[in-house]
């Protein structure tokens, strides 16, 4: 399952349940493929990193998104947006370089290159951190990019279900 070198082996601890993830089960977006193991708001415990993983260590709590790896050449992964790379690969419902299948949160491990792990801050709970993967990335990142980021500034978040 794609472990190599620049990849971290993580045991799940906590992995939140995204609309998105009911939507994969039940095929509502006509792309499932089956056997599938969803979850994408994943916070687990570093059990093993490859030779080349500078930024983690055996031990770390790290959180990991609806991203897992990603072709490292083309420009949106050398301009720091992989979200765009044609050749990305989600933590579920697609298969590694290797061909194997992805495997989401709900498995009780992952594998996932370094680039696409975060690190949980101590004293955040795992159940706390998860949703912040998806839905809490998912309100931040419009305000970053329209600038709204400086302190003091106030606001609301208006949506029907999640967190926006």
């Amino acid at each position: 399952s794609d472990s190599g070198p620049e990849c971290v082996f993580i045991k799940v601890i906590s992995c939140g349940v995204c609309h998105t993830d009911i939507h994969q089960i039940k095929n509502d977006l006509g792309m499932s493929h089956y056997p599938m193991v969803p979850g994408h708001e994943v916070v687990g415990e570093v059990v093993e990193v490859g030779s080349d993983v500078t930024r983690f260590k055996v031990g770390d709590v790290v959180g990991v998104g609806v991203i897992v790896g990603s072709c490292k050449n083309c420009h949106p992964c050398i301009s720091d947006i992989e979200q765009y790379c044609n050749k990305k690969i989600w933590s579920y419902n697609d298969v590694y370089t290797d061909g194997k299948p992805t495997q989401g949160g709900f498995a009780e491990s992952m594998v996932v290159h370094q680039n696409f792990v975060v690190r949980i801050p101590d004293g955040m709970s795992p159940e706390q951190a998860a949703p912040l993967l998806c839905a809490g990335l998912t309100v931040y990142s419009p305000l970053k990019h329209f600038g709204l980021k400086q302190n003091g500034l106030r606001g609301g978040i208006l949506g029907l279900g999640g967190v926006g």
